[in-house]
């Protein structure tokens, strides 16, 4: 489940070529400042509401709304119809589909967002693909550095690959869902239609349509008059 066909619908991404040739999908990581490079087109055709930074290596399509306070600083490509609400913060090297919503207090850097996909409230997006309609809950982290040196792992079955990224936080496939408050740890990789429920730390590979549930133990015990 590593190819990116297996993961993402490469229609719903006007940017498909940058996955030519990848034998997983992480790899396209390792391009994404190549293929800006190659095809970034300085052009705003954006609306405001407010005043918002926009780094002079941007391109963002029609019908974009970016609200007041928002930051991006390029080089970045962002597609129509999205919302960068208040306060997000893009970084260098992104890549934002079309109907995408970055939403406020919410920080991405060298990343994939395909055709309708949501990071809306207090998100780290790093080093991350973003499948169509995946979606995160408020609070969610893709950390994606380990604390330990070298390059970042996933293991299947037993059977470990080195990605050869040192920065590599999640690939979510299409219609994913994460919930609140939960992180994904360094090379986590969550299949289509996957659901990690709030307040999970996930480190590992989620199967298509599976579910993740937080199984911690909750105590109730009887109020002690004052």
């Amino acid at each position: 489940m590593f190819k990116p066909a297996e993961l993402f619908d490469l229609n719903q991404t006007s940017h498909a070529a940058i996955f030519d040739g990848c034998e997983h999908a992480w790899d396209a990581l390792k391009r994404i400042e190549a293929y800006l490079l190659a095809n970034l087109r300085l052009s705003l055709h954006n609306r405001y509401e407010g005043v918002a930074f926009v780094g002079k290596q941007v391109f963002i399509g029609e019908g974009t709304l970016v609200e007041v306070g928002a930051m991006i600083k390029g080089p970045a490509i962002i597609g129509r119809n999205c919302q960068i609400r208040h306060n997000a913060y893009i970084r260098e090297q992104v890549i934002i589909g079309d109907n995408c919503v970055v939403g406020n207090s919410c920080e991405v850097k060298n990343s994939i967002l395909f055709n309708h996909a949501a990071a809306p409230h207090f998100n780290y997006v790093g080093d991350s693909i973003l499948g169509c309609r995946a979606h995160l809950g408020a609070g969610v982290i893709l950390s994606n550095v380990k604390s330990l040196p070298g390059n970042v792992f996933v293991e299947i079955n037993g059977v470990r690959y080195d990605t050869g990224l040192r920065k590599f936080g999640a690939l979510l496939g299409d219609g994913a869902e994460v919930g609140c408050n939960s992180v994904l740890n360094p090379g986590s990789i969550v299949g289509r239609g996957a659901v990690v429920y709030p307040g999970v730390s996930w480190r590992g590979v989620l199967p298509a349509n599976m579910i993740v549930k937080n199984k911690a133990a909750q105590e109730m015990v009887a109020r002690k008059p004052d």
